[in-house]
């Protein structure tokens, strides 16, 4: 009477591996196979797979496509990706600022952060509504709240040059130094600008160079402009 439980217990170990897979990892026939039968985490990932193709084509009209029915079903990850196709009119697909507008406005409205952020740049820039600096303010706040470095220097941006908000130059380099600390390039580069300046901070030029060579490092190419400036004015120093 033993064998068949310890076959039963094989079969149970074997499949343990499998159950535990998570749906990204998931091939992307399998993902399609749950998508069709409406699971909305799996139109979700093969939204992202068309999007970025992987495992697939890159094709933004089915991508969009997806990301609709898993927007349908309420998922804000789906609502964000499908608004920005919409916002720039991603091949296959008509450019329509308001529709994006309230996609963002409905993962916004559930505390997706990245959305809320997209929402700040539309009022900030006029995409779908007017412009309205206050506005895209609030909206960078409460990404920024949830450490989205994006939002984070989305206000310090707005800090430092008075726009939407009163100046101030010591929550703009606050906000730089949080982003910043998440090794985010553009926090880096935009620390690097208060270090140099002496804004919101003692100035110090060998701290400057050394974020914007931090910056270059994690990526952002336009941190080069400044490290050449700053070396070129120490060599004429010299």
């Amino acid at each position: 009477m033993r064998q068949p439980v310890l076959a039963l217990a094989a079969l149970l170990l074997a499949a343990a591996p499998a159950a535990a897979q998570s749906l990204e990892e998931l091939p992307f026939d399998k993902q399609m196979t749950l998508a069709k039968v409406g699971d909305v985490d799996a139109q979700y990932q093969v939204g992202l797979a068309y999007e970025t193709g992987k495992g697939v084509a890159v094709d933004e009209a089915e991508a969009a496509r997806w990301f609709r029915q898993a927007a349908l079903q309420g998922n804000v990850e789906a609502q964000y990706h499908l608004a920005r196709l919409v916002s720039r009119g991603a091949k296959g697909l008509k450019q329509d600022y308001p529709t994006a507008l309230k996609l963002y406005q409905d993962a916004a409205a559930k505390g997706f952060a990245p959305a809320m952020d997209a929402l700040g740049q539309a009022y900030q820039q006029g995409r779908g509504a007017e412009v309205d600096l206050a506005r895209a303010a609030e909206w960078y706040q409460k990404a920024a709240d949830q450490k989205l470095a994006d939002a984070q220097n989305n206000l310090g941006m707005l800090y430092l040059e008075g726009k939407g908000v009163a100046r101030d130059l010591n929550k703009a380099f606050s906000l730089f130094e949080a982003a910043a600390a998440q090794n985010d390039p553009w926090g880096l580069n935009n620390l690097g600008g208060m270090y140099e300046m002496g804004w919101g901070t003692t100035a110090d030029k060998t701290r400057a160079l050394d974020l914007y060579q931090q910056a270059l490092a994690a990526g952002n190419t336009r941190a080069q402009a400044n490290i050449d400036r700053l070396q070129g004015k120490s060599a004429a120093a010299e």
